[in-house]
């Protein structure tokens, strides 16, 4: 059987943990008791009765048995019982707590009720969030209700070609106060996409919909006036500009939108005749989505709210019973039991209430009254891994290891990798191979890095913004890792039989793997996991289109990815260009690597990574205006001007530019290493008890952070090796930069730990469990 200080470590939410009662704690002040009693002579744990407990409510028992236990509790069945006084009574319905007579119980009561409060405090200003929040989204959600249904209305009537309906009454599923508004701004498409008249219309209905919920106009200048004006159903309806569905420009469409918005606002200030203020079919789509995530993100919050009620309340129950059972405290264990039951997170039942209500509403208006659809949306559940994976991840790296050993005794027995060997050939695989060996290397690595964070309950899924009945476990991570290298080393081996067969354009297998594997990447169908796929693609779109997009922890992360994969964009380029080029059938592979444009390309995919991420800090910094952004955009700046003087020493290997790398590469390393520790992984904290590291560590062997600061520091100099003259020759020199490369992704994988450790710390900080989904439809504030 599992003690019960087990099962509630591992049901606690971390980002709450905090907030929970410290049952260890407690549990080690009970020791104490326990150890003073003995030590005193007086009764062990053994000692009380089963009656003694009576007063807390058992869940379960997981304390030792002693066979002189029926003795014991025989001799207290006929001992005198103490009666209780009704002045003691009185006490216990006061709630107050009959003070102790041993210090160590004194200090344990002491503690609980410290705990008590502290559970109760956190509970209530939760529950109260939640509870705006519910108000808040679910006034959303009607005020959508009532727009949609008169844009639905005027678009019958024009099918219709009759005149505009009179609006129906508020819904009563959505019935109720609100003070939320919604925003229309002035576009050049309505919803209604109609004419100014017919748009007016629809404006006067909306604004007459948001009255009847509850909007306030209070302040709008005219507002009697246009009144008037559109009382006719020709008149026009002046809105102030202000009036907006507020949809964050997270994307290029989203932002030349409010871009247009703008403008049309300026010109309107400028004295242009205002038309009526006409609504976005697309902005009411994304408005709809947002209010859809709104709901969903609170029934989490509420799950979460719920799950800490009664986590705490069987903690407090398990507690108190041990309490019982090592002390003769029973008056006190029974007043603090009643205190524990009246408590508002035990007693409270609006979060169930609001609970039942966003059930209901989600179910009505957003899963068509199919409850399975709901709770997929809602209360998404974790993939469970099967057995299938693991038997196959097993399978595939059983067959690459086979496969690898067949393909090097073959190549060797051949003498294709000799001097005098076909230095093509060599070109090719060295590149091909490379490029799918870095990214398996890395797929590995960051199943390692899952199999860690779930190790130590950090939640990768909230903080990426993962679903969690989609997202990758270290089992599918492992498993595409091992698939990729027995693939590739298959087509290898089938290559390398084509040419000892004197098959004509053997060279064309590698290029249909990277076919094959393009085809694999942008398949439609649900199959070779779809939804990690297609994230990947759109996390790459947003990082490509820098800084058009809004910058997400996914996004940023990824990118960081990719300032570790210079050299297999390298491979990509020559692959892109031995292939597409038709270098395989005409030209020799020199047509790749000595060209100057090949080399003027090579130099731009340098740069890239550290552009896009240059980029992402920048717009960060317009949206959040911290200047910590700024400082973070000048670490890849300077690692451009790095990489820029490293390639310019390598086509004039002059004894200048060899300062000028140690200068700048030096530089840019201090940046790095002083981003990665102090920024990035939070160490150097200032009176920090642990020392050079944080107060708070998720690994209990400080050693491991150490050698760790040591790793990233090594693995930061490799750029030394480029103004190192070693006398290699060139597959030895293919082996060794690729050996780099490997050890710049391990550097990375061991970076990801921890910047994500820092990342979960800082939402245990500021316990944040649930993410906060901004709502469309924004209060109006005029003065």
């Amino acid at each position: 059987m599992v003690k019960f200080s087990r099962e509630y470590e591992a049901s606690v939410i971390p980002e709450w943990k905090g907030a929970f009662v410290d049952y260890k704690g407690l549990k080690k002040l009970i020791k104490k008791i326990k150890l003073v009693l003995r030590d005193a002579g007086g009764s062990s744990a053994g000692d009380s009765l089963p009656e003694t407990a009576a007063g807390v409510e058992s869940i379960g028992y997981d304390g030792d048995f002693s066979v002189l236990d029926p003795v014991r509790a025989l001799t207290a069945r006929l001992a005198p019982r103490v009666q209780v006084s009704a002045e003691d009574e009185e006490s216990g319905d006061s709630g107050e707590l009959v003070p102790p007579t041993d210090k160590h119980e004194r200090e344990f009561l002491e503690k609980a009720d410290e705990e008590l409060e502290k559970v109760n405090s956190f509970y209530a200003t939760k529950e109260a969030e939640l509870l705006g929040r519910g108000k808040a989204v679910i006034d959303q959600l009607r005020i959508l209700a009532d727009v949609k249904r008169i844009l639905a209305d005027h678009a019958a009537t024009r099918r219709a070609r009759g005149t505009l309906p009179e609006v129906a009454p508020p819904s009563p599923a959505l019935s109720g106060s609100g003070r939320c508004l919604l925003s229309g701004p002035d576009t050049p498409q309505s919803m209604s996409d109609g004419s100014v008249e017919e748009g007016a219309a629809v404006a006067d209905e909306v604004m007459a919909a948001l009255e009847r919920n509850g909007v306030s106009f209070v302040g709008l200048p005219g507002k009697k006036d246009a009144k008037k004006e559109g009382s006719g159903r020709g008149g026009r309806l002046q809105l102030p500009s202000t009036v907006r569905i507020d949809i964050p420009a997270s994307n290029p469409g989203r932002a030349a939108l409010k871009v247009w918005e703008e403008l049309v606002n300026v010109l309107r200030k400028d004295g242009a005749d205002p038309a009526a203020a006409f609504v976005h079919r697309k902005k009411v789509q994304h408005a709809e989505k947002n209010i859809r995530d709104a709901f969903m993100a609170l029934y989490r919050g509420l799950e979460l709210l719920k799950k800490f009620s009664s986590l705490n309340i069987k903690a407090f129950t398990k507690i108190l019973k041990k309490f019982v059972k090592v002390s003769e405290q029973q008056r006190a264990t029974d007043l603090f039991s009643q205190k524990v039951k009246t408590s508002s997170f035990s007693t409270s039942d609006k979060v169930l209430q609001l609970s039942d209500e966003v059930e209901s509403l989600f179910l009505k208006h957003f899963a068509g009254n199919d409850r399975m659809v709901a709770m997929k949306y809602l209360n998404p559940q974790q993939r469970k891994s099967t057995h299938m994976i693991t038997f196959l991840a097993g399978l595939f790296t059983g067959t690459f290891v086979s496969l690898f050993i067949i393909y090097t005794i073959l190549a060797h027995a051949s003498g294709i990798f000799a001097s005098a060997g076909d230095t093509a050939y060599k070109e090719l695989v060295y590149h091909v191979f490379s490029m799918f060996a870095l990214i398996s290397l890395h797929c590995f690595l960051y199943g390692c890095n899952l199999f860690m964070w779930k190790s130590t309950r950090i939640n990768q899924n909230f903080i990426f913004d993962f679903m969690p009945n989609t997202a990758l476990t270290h089992r599918d991570a492992f498993l595409m890792s091992a698939f990729i290298m027995c693939t590739v080393v298959t087509a290898l081996v089938i290559n390398l039989f084509l040419i000892d067969a004197g098959v004509s354009y053997p060279n064309a297998v590698p290029g249909a793997l990277i076919v094959l594997s393009a085809g694999v990447l942008f398949c439609p169908f649900n199959v070779f996991y779809r939804s990690t796929r297609y994230c990947f693609m759109r996390i790459m779109r947003n990082i490509i289109f820098s800084p058009f997009y809004k910058v997400l922890m996914a996004d940023f992360f990824m990118a960081d990815q990719l300032t570790s994969q210079v050299p297999l964009l390298r491979h990509m380029e020559f692959a892109a260009c031995y292939f597409m080029a038709g270098s395989f059938r005409a030209n020799p592979y020199e047509t790749c690597t000595n060209s100057q444009q090949y080399k003027h390309l090579a130099y731009v995919i340098s740069f890239l990574p550290y552009y896009w991420r240059a980029m992402q800090c920048l717009r960060s910094y317009l949206e959040e205006h911290d200047v910590d952004q700024l400082a973070h955009a000048g670490k890849y700046m300077s690692a451009m001007v790095a990489a820029a003087v490293r390639f310019k020493y390598k086509a004039t290997p002059t004894p200048f530019w060899v300062w000028m790398v140690l200068i700048s590469s030096t530089g840019t390393t201090a940046y790095q290493l002083y981003w990665d520790f102090v920024k990035d992984w939070g160490f150097f904290t200032p009176k920090s008890k642990n020392l050079w590291l944080r107060d708070d560590l998720i690994l209990k062997n400080k050693f491991t952070y150490y050698v760790s600061m040591m790793l990233n520091l090594v693995l930061r100099l490799s750029w030394t090796k480029s103004v190192m003259k070693i006398p290699i020759n060139k597959n030895e020199t293919r082996l060794l930069d690729f050996f780099r490369a490997s050890l710049e992704i391990i550097r990375r994988g061991q970076w990801n730990f921890y910047r994500m450790e820092n990342e979960h710390l800082n939402n245990v900080g500021k316990f944040r469990a649930v993410k906060t989904v901004p709502l469309p439809f924004q209060e109006l504030e005029m003065y």
